[in-house]
């Protein structure tokens, strides 16, 4: 599915700067009137001089649901796999660019920039390389990069050169590369990056290095020590898979000191994983912890953009890899945006409309306060806090009001819902049905409308 003309030129002129130097802050790209569509993350980040684009792998390409985001949310693009040293070159000397050709052709076809990812990286190498001889390595390393960033000339406007060679404390980490070929091959691979592809940015990616510590400033000094040298490197990528609750507070300042250096910074694969399951306070956590990092790369004219480490929770790596967590991104599992999705939206310059109602007790025991916290062309966030107003402590409640203008409720969290024409019913969940006298719980749903969204007319709780 190509995006349409009109958002794919904004994209264009706002994103080709990516190519040849720094994106410059406040490139001429009309805000959206209050009767247009919505605008998506990639055009805020364009009107911004920046972008803000996904990860994505070759198996979600077959997922219409999916592809019908990617190809219009965002106007970037990185391969997350397939340019890796295993598929590219599975056999020494024999290269296989048929996947990350797929995603390449993809991001072209939807008019979307490419971050490359990765040259050299300790991890997902094939056996035969960790078989090759010291001696020969250098040669090894020099050839493969050749091929595959000469492969994807003019197609790549970053590649993350050599990802992840720092332990946490700023030492090296011992992979292959640097026990066979010592200190110098992280100089080495971006010589032989810039010789393949003279016009592509290059970038040191690693993660753990967001905020200033030992890790970064191990990053810091090296990124100081080529510009010194005059070894060719362009940019620096913080990875970002943070945790709820636990975006560093040096991350703007760390931002700041490595684009004092004369190099760009991108946030690169940003997820911010919770225990799970979600809850309305988490889900507003960690749309807070969005929106500060959002700002953060926003508040420094070299921070060139951001990349989530995929768009879906239903295609995150993280509950595979830290069993327990995940609901790490800005959409759900089924597709819809997530209060962090506003709140990046809003971080970029995206407006919002907030509306709020309140009805009382009818003589049962509760009160519920309805309100919309969002609301976009077509789509609205809700929020309904049940307060307990009697004596005692409630063993359940329940909540019902009228979509009065045709409204829809879906993906409801902290509640059950059910609905039968415009009636829509919500039960505690098991776990919230207890509220002690004057204490409040809250569940919080999204939804769509046409035409008008307004608030119901009444509202009703009931306790037991």
């Amino acid at each position: 599915m190509s995006a349409p003309a009109g958002r794919a030129h904004r994209v264009l002129a706002a994103t080709a700067a990516v190519v040849v130097g720094t994106l410059a802050v406040g490139m001429a790209v009309a805000a959206p009137s209050s009767a247009a569509a919505e605008p998506t993350l990639g055009e805020l980040a364009a009107a911004k001089g920046r972008y803000f684009g996904s990860a994505t792998d070759n198996p979600t390409l077959d997922n219409a649901s999916y592809t019908a985001v990617l190809g219009s949310e965002f106007n970037q693009i990185t391969v997350g796999n397939t340019q890796k040293w295993m598929y590219t070159e599975p056999s020494r000397g024999q290269f296989d660019y048929t996947k990350a050709d797929q995603i390449v052709a993809f991001a072209q076809q939807h008019d979307q920039i490419v971050r490359g990812h990765t040259l050299v990286w300790h991890n997902q190498l094939p056996d035969w390389v960790n078989s090759v001889s010291a001696g020969d390595l250098p040669d090894v390393m020099r050839n493969h990069i050749a091929n595959v960033a000469g492969h994807f000339k003019g197609k790549v406007v970053h590649w993350d050169v050599v990802n992840e060679a720092f332990e946490e404390d700023g030492t090296r980490r011992q992979s292959v590369f640097q026990q066979k070929i010592g200190d110098s091959y992280i100089a080495e691979a971006f010589k032989a990056a810039r010789a393949a592809d003279p016009n592509a940015k290059l970038y040191y990616n690693d993660y753990n290095i967001e905020g200033i510590g030992s890790k970064s400033d191990a990053v810091y000094n090296l990124v100081k020590s080529f510009k010194q040298q005059g070894v060719p490197i362009d940019g620096v990528g913080l990875q970002a898979h943070l945790i709820l609750g636990q975006v560093p507070s040096t991350l703007q300042r760390n931002i700041q000191r490595f684009a004092d250096l004369g190099v760009d910074v991108a946030i690169t694969e940003l997820d911010i994983r919770m225990r799970t399951p979600r809850d309305a306070t988490k889900d507003a956590q960690q749309a807070a912890d969005y929106r500060t990092v959002t700002k953060a790369c926003l508040a420094v004219t070299r921070c060139v953009g951001i990349t989530v480490w995929d768009f879906s929770d239903g295609y995150s790596w993280i509950p595979s890899v830290f069993p327990g967590e995940g609901a790490a991104l800005i959409y759900d599992e089924d597709f819809a945006r997530k209060p962090s999705y506003w709140a990046v939206y809003e971080a970029l310059g995206g407006t919002t409309t907030t509306t709020t109602t309140t009805t009382g007790d009818n003589g049962s025991g509760c009160t519920a306060t309805y309100r919309v916290t969002s609301q976009w062309n077509g789509g609205y966030q809700g929020e309904v806090a049940v307060r307990n107003t009697g004596a005692t402590a409630t063993a359940r409640w329940t909540v019902k009001w009228t979509l009065a203008q045709g409204q829809t409720v879906g993906n409801l969290w902290n509640g059950v819902a059910t609905t039968n024409g415009q009636e829509v019913t919500v039960r505690n969940a098991n776990y919230n049905g207890a509220i002690a006298p004057g204490d409040t719980t809250t569940f919080g749903f999204l939804g769509s409308w046409i035409g008008t969204n307004p608030v119901p007319a009444t509202i009703t709780c009931t306790s037991a």
